[in-house]
């Protein structure tokens, strides 16, 4: 796999993956459309780390993540602001997230 050059392009991929649900980052968790309720970024895998850099400004970065409950069988993206831009409640959480879990994740 050719790692994605744009935001766009890694949603499409994660699409065909079956990374369907849009996830939101909360204080409590992770919340998303197919199943109420916010979940502990804990139980999350991430399965696919995508950063991208503005091409004039390395400020301007954004992450997408792959991620997944093992236990329910569903499966989601998280697309942020990350760096300087994102808010210190959103880093702190994906800080949490990109940690490694043991799995092994195709990473840019």
């Amino acid at each position: 796999m050719q790692a994605p050059d744009t935001v766009t392009e890694a949603l499409a991929f994660l699409a065909g993956e079956g990374y369907t649900d849009e996830l939101r980052l909360h204080e409590n968790g992770l919340e998303f459309d197919a199943v109420e309720g916010n979940h502990p970024v804990r139980a999350a895998i991430v399965d696919y780390t995508f950063r991208f850099e503005g091409p004039s400004d390395p400020a301007d970065e954004a992450i997408v993540l792959g991620v997944r409950w093992s236990d329910q069988g569903q499966k989601g993206v998280i697309v942020s602001a990350f760096g300087h831009d994102a808010d210190p409640e959103s880093a702190a959480l994906l800080t949490a997230l990109v940690q490694p879990s043991g799995t092994s994740s195709p990473r840019r």
